[in-house]
């Protein structure tokens, strides 16, 4: 029996070890469901338990394989020599080393998912590369989520001290080389297979867009999938791929991104200033002039002056961002460009030929430059802003040179500097440049870690019943836009500017309406004249961010032709405007009284009906032909036509 055991004490070591790390993984996923359970809760009766078990298994048995696959491997290796207690030591290791790290992104993503809507994947390293305080966000974190730290310790703990250690005896050779040949050879198959996600060889290995067969909505993508399969399966992927949905005559018909503004249309508003104000984090949830249709007269508003300015100012019914983090807003408000599955700029498509709303204006005679008040080079912005056409870039450094302010005193200690500081030099700044011109500013404070100035603490605090932290952070941007705008009326080009707010993203939620796998891009689009030139209401229509710079451009008569994926808002009927974004492998269309979803294999996931189903309870999948099959076309057809131009460095209109 013992010579038995030492032949195959290796394959029980396998057994029993990926074992224990399917259960830490299952308990990585119960932790993840219990912290976000405000995001899943709604829909959670309806899901098929069963099936949704059988798509975590999935995931999960892809992503242990990954992760253990060279201690598989180093195992079973049919050498005799290797039988030694230093070699199965320096397999412990990395067993334990390799399943630490894979509990470690499962343990991040249970506090980092309800801010992105999604798991993390590997455009992260990309997208936090240049940040130098990121030790420090972490620290924050782990303080929050102390008791989320403990667990991870000692699931770490667990996995070095409930080991099943092989033995160190080969037996006899005759007998142990067959047997751990085979074993290898078999185990590498079941590897291979667990990695691709089925054993048949019409399974093409699985992506995260398969999740979503699993669940009702792309939210709940994140109950079934786990964060190191995320990662592993992104590294390296190639995002863009050309679907083929139809010839290019056809698509033509159907889209083309491509704009040149009728001139004639236009009138009081050539050679208008441009400001536009992308607030962190500022979602229409938070606003209570924007969400009257829900019928609550106790609807909570944390944004009095930005309702006091909406009233003023042309608006639209319902507005939507085409992406869930600020790498993704940048592109979308200033250069048309929506997110479709990874923000482009952080891909080798980032060295493409790309416009913006400043890059076309610098054209006709515009100075223009983007504001941001955290490290120079922070996020990539800086290289966004240069590469797109703006002429100057104020960040931190710029601010820390003007004797009129508090310098790095104004620094908020994680990010960037104060809201309210930085809107103020942004506004005094503008009265130095020479008109017409076109600016931006990115604004910081209302993020995690939720801390606003000490001087504000007794005014803006965490109310004993509200449990959103963000939302002391919106009252005191609020306050410092408003602060913002008397500064400005106070400028000689104030009355000769077209002001547009929005947000880059949506953060924490606490409504169910912003909630859904729609409301959770629910941003504002202000658009604010000051001369009266713009009539102020608000348009019975969809509006996304891709469609400011289409917009602002019709405005101001811009005559020349662009590429921007979305749509000139005042020459567009209010029935004909749509909006687009993608969440977890699933695109979303809005058009209408409809939202169609499509996997990004090109089906139909769902249709509802968004006057009479906000919520998305009820899926007209297939009961609605006419409308599905339109929806449909229309859908495809822009994605193939920004896939197609990604890829063949076609984002902006080239001189013949």
């Amino acid at each position: 029996m013992k010579i038995r055991q030492t032949y195959y004490s290796n394959l029980l070591a396998i057994v029993f070890n990926l074992a224990l790390v399917y259960v830490l993984f299952m308990l990585c996923r119960v932790l993840f469901v219990i912290d976000n359970w405000d995001l899943f809760c709604e829909g959670f009766s309806s899901l098929d338990k069963w099936l949704l078990l059988r798509g975590a298994l999935r995931f999960d048995t892809s992503a242990i394989f990954y992760l253990n696959a060279l201690w598989i491997l180093l195992l079973l290796l049919p050498l005799h020599y290797k039988e030694r207690p230093w070699w199965h030591q320096m397999l412990r290791w990395i067993f334990v080393t390799a399943n630490s790290a894979g509990i470690i992104a499962n343990l991040c993503d249970v506090a980092y998912f309800r801010y992105t809507g999604r798991r993390t994947t590997a455009s992260v390293f990309s997208e936090f590369a240049n940040e130098g305080n990121l030790g420090d966000v972490f620290m924050t974190e782990v303080l929050h989520h102390w008791w989320m730290v403990i667990v991870g310790i000692v699931m770490m703990v667990g996995l070095y001290l409930l080991y099943f250690k092989p033995q160190h005896r080969p037996g006899r050779l005759l007998v142990y080389y067959p047997v751990q040949a085979a074993s290898l050879v078999v185990m590498l198959l079941l590897s291979v297979c667990g990695m691709r996600g089925g054993a048949s060889t019409a399974v093409r290995p699985i992506t995260l867009s398969n999740a979503n067969q699993y669940v009702n909505q792309p939210i709940e993508a994140g109950l079934v999938l786990n964060t190191p399969f995320s990662i592993i399966r992104t590294i390296n992927k190639e995002v863009f791929v050309d679907p083929g949905y139809f010839d290019e005559a056809e698509l033509d018909g159907l889209y083309s991104p491509v704009h040149q503004c009728d001139t004639a249309s236009i009138a009081g508003c050539k050679g208008k200033n441009v400001v536009v104000l992308i607030v962190e984090s500022f979602g229409r949830e938070y606003m209570g002039a924007y969400n009257d249709r829900w019928g609550d007269a106790d609807y909570p508003s944390y944004t009095p002056f930005i309702d006091s300015l909406i009233v003023e100012s042309l608006t639209f019914e319902l507005t939507f961002g085409n992406g869930r983090k600020s790498i993704d807003g940048m592109p979308s408000v200033l250069s048309g460009i929506p997110c479709f599955v990874e923000p482009f700029f952080l891909t080798p498509y980032a060295l493409n030929d790309v416009s913006s709303l400043a890059g076309e204006l610098s054209k006709i005679g515009y100075y223009t430059a983007f504001f941001h008040g955290a490290e120079n080079g922070s996020m990539g912005f800086e290289a966004y802003a240069k590469a797109t056409g703006f002429r100057d870039y104020f960040g931190r450094t710029e601010y820390g040179r003007d004797s009129r302010f508090g310098g790095d005193r104004d620094f908020d200690g994680t990010w960037a500097i104060w809201d309210e500081e930085f809107l103020q030099f942004y506004a005094l700044k503008m009265s130095e440049m020479q008109q017409p011109f076109a600016t931006s500013v990115f604004t910081a404070t209302s993020h995690h870690p939720f801390v606003v100035p000490e001087r504000y603490r007794d005014r803006y605090f965490d109310a004993p019943d509200d449990d959103n932290p963000l939302h002391k952070c919106i009252r005191y941007t609020d306050h410092a836009l408003s602060r913002f705008f008397a500064t400005a009326k106070q400028q000689p080009w104030y009355q000769n500017t077209l002001f547009v707010i929005t947000a880059d993203h949506t953060n924490r939620s606490s409504r169910k309406e912003y909630q859904t796998a729609l409301g959770q891009f629910g941003v504002p689009i202000i658009i604010f004249d000051p001369s009266g030139t713009i009539a102020p209401q608000r348009r019975r229509c969809i509006a996304q961010q891709i469609d400011i710079m289409p917009t602002v451009l019709g405005l101001l008569g811009y005559d020349r032709p662009y590429v921007s994926f979305g749509q000139d808002l005042c020459a567009t009927p209010d029935s004909a405007t749509w909006a687009v974004n993608y969440s977890n492998g699933v695109y979303q269309l809005v058009e209408g009284h409809y939202l169609l979803q499509m996997t990004d294999d090109g089906h139909v996931k769902g249709l509802y009906d968004i006057d009479s189903d906000w919520q998305l309870a009820d899926n007209l999948k297939g009961t609605i032909p006419g409308v599905e099959h339109a929806m449909l076309r229309r859908l495809k057809a822009i994605i193939q036509s920004y896939m197609q131009r990604m890829l063949s460095n076609r984002l902006v209109v080239k001189k013949i």
